[in-house]
């Protein structure tokens, strides 16, 4: 039964992930052309409540980072569609600052 619960917990607990990225200044460029796109096939997917992604005006290789999707299935079917988008192809090189809440 406990088990059942924690499915079900999966189904309906919000995910929000929070922090930074910091892009190469090599990649900056290509980075920021491409993450227009990312932005745009995030927001249409299923689950999706928030997707921001912010270029820091002091420091312009740093970008705060602010997700929301409905759920932890919707989250990781994100996940999941980046690392064989060309978004995951481009932002390879990014160093990653993440925290993630249920």
């Amino acid at each position: 039964m406990f088990e059942a619960l924690g499915a079900f917990r999966d189904h309906m607990s919000k995910i929000i992930l929070k922090g930074f990225i910091i892009v190469p200044a090599e990649d900056l460029s290509s980075v920021k052309e491409e993450l227009i796109n990312h932005k745009n096939l995030t927001h249409d997917e299923p689950g999706c409540l928030v997707f921001e992604v912010i270029q820091d005006s002091n420091n312009p290789n740093r970008f705060s980072v602010h997700e929301e999707f409905v759920n932890k299935v919707a989250f990781e079917s994100h996940q999941q569609r980046v690392k064989s988008s060309y978004w995951g192809k481009v932002s390879a090189n990014i160093e990653r600052h993440y925290e993630i809440f249920v």
